[in-house]
């Protein structure tokens, strides 16, 4: 009996992460991210944001990967549960003080909190391997083309 009520709390839990999850369109998640402070923060321009989040979830609040080792990522920033949240399972620093299901609704805020303190380290948005991979060194002014937004481009490309 006792089974069953884990197997219907798991089911409401993932009902409830479906119902308010969201995947963002590319301007209105820029518009989203520029409300919140992240255009310039650090030097990284909205486009540098938009890059890492496409390559890292495609946009989608509700997207979670595993790793080998165990830990896993979540949300629109693919925030790893060994580092920067709790999921209960794996072995955490939990250095954003937050639960990692907490990264998979539509609300994104405290996704953008936790990756403005990552961000702050010596690593800067290199601490995504997606941002290293796709972003970094490139023009980035095609994330922002048909968004309706007054974003300063900044054409300092990061190393």
């Amino acid at each position: 009996m006792q089974a069953w009520g884990t197997v219907v709390v798991t089911l409401a839990t993932l009902m409830v992460v479906t119902v308010d999850s969201k995947i963002y369109e590319r301007c209105e998640l820029a518009a989203r991210l520029e409300r919140a402070g992240l255009n310039g923060y650090k030097g990284y321009g909205i486009g540098d944001w938009l890059c890492m989040a496409h390559y890292e979830s495609g946009f989608d609040t509700a997207f979670v990967d595993h790793n080998p080792d165990g830990s896993s990522e979540y949300g629109i920033f693919q925030l790893n549960s060994a580092w920067w949240c709790d999921n209960g399972i794996t072995p955490t620093k939990n250095l954003c003080h937050m639960d990692c299901h907490d990264l998979l609704n539509r609300h994104i805020l405290d996704d953008i909190m936790c990756a403005k303190q990552i961000v702050s380290s010596q690593n800067g948005l290199a601490a995504w391997t997606s941002w290293r991979r796709h972003c970094s060194g490139h023009d980035l002014s095609e994330w922002l083309k048909g968004c309706d937004m007054n974003v300063k481009i900044d054409p300092k490309i990061h190393p």
